[in-house]
């Protein structure tokens, strides 16, 4: 049986994901600050306590998952803060910036070990972090981050190849989340396409850029 890690697995994307990697029979774990009712009732492995932006916590799930061989990698977890050029809340980009960039490249790096070739590792990034897309301003720290990780992305990409470990970057699309204030389209629809982007996707598109609707993304 495959084995997949999804970080943020407690709701929205993250929870359908996890939903729907288990209908598929892929054994789950999911990683997150809290669990919730509706985690638990999926009867899958659950890590709570687990933070992104903390490194202690992130070398606690990596030595409780030693041995664990996981062939895909979903990096999930994220937040959205609102700053406009009247508002930039410096405190707010940083934590953006922690847990939306360097969140996924510290979850990657400490997991290593676990990965193998043919292993995929996912970056659930934003069509806000492209540059050639962006037509509105605004959204600095949400922007900046998921543009900064879209960087730290390819670089994985780059890196990862040699060992047969394929890396791709998604834009879920607009969904209908607390993140979002409830607007978009429901999670389970996301999840769907997401995954089958991700099944789609091989080690030749390694460091790509896709909506989950299929279409490539600018940078």
């Amino acid at each position: 049986m495959a084995t997949a890690l999804v970080t943020g697995g407690n709701r929205g994307i993250g929870l359908e994901l996890c939903r729907q990697l288990k209908q598929r029979g892929v054994g789950v774990i999911a990683a997150c600050r809290r669990s919730s009712a509706e985690l638990d009732a999926l009867g899958i492995r659950v890590v709570s306590g687990f933070e992104v932006t903390d490194a202690g916590s992130v070398a606690a799930l990596a030595r409780e998952l030693s041995g664990t061989r996981i062939d895909l990698l979903i990096n999930n977890a994220g937040m959205l803060t609102v700053e406009s050029l009247a508002d930039l809340d410096y405190g707010r980009i940083r934590e953006q910036f922690e847990v939306n960039t360097l969140g996924p490249l510290r979850v990657t790096t400490a997991l290593l070990p676990n990965l193998h070739e043919g292993s995929k590792v996912v970056i659930i990034t934003s069509r806000m972090g492209s540059i050639g897309d962006n037509g509105s301003g605004g959204y600095y720290g949400y922007r900046i981050s998921k543009a900064a990780v879209n960087m730290a992305g390819v670089s994985l990409a780059r890196d990862l190849k040699p060992r047969g470990i394929g890396v791709f970057i998604l834009h879920p699309g607009m969904v209908a989340t607390g993140m979002t204030d409830g607007q978009g389209i429901p999670p389970a629809e996301s999840a769907a396409m997401l995954l089958a982007r991700i099944e789609e996707l091989g080690l030749a598109q390694t460091g790509t850029f896709h909506h989950a609707n299929g279409e490539t993304l600018p940078w």
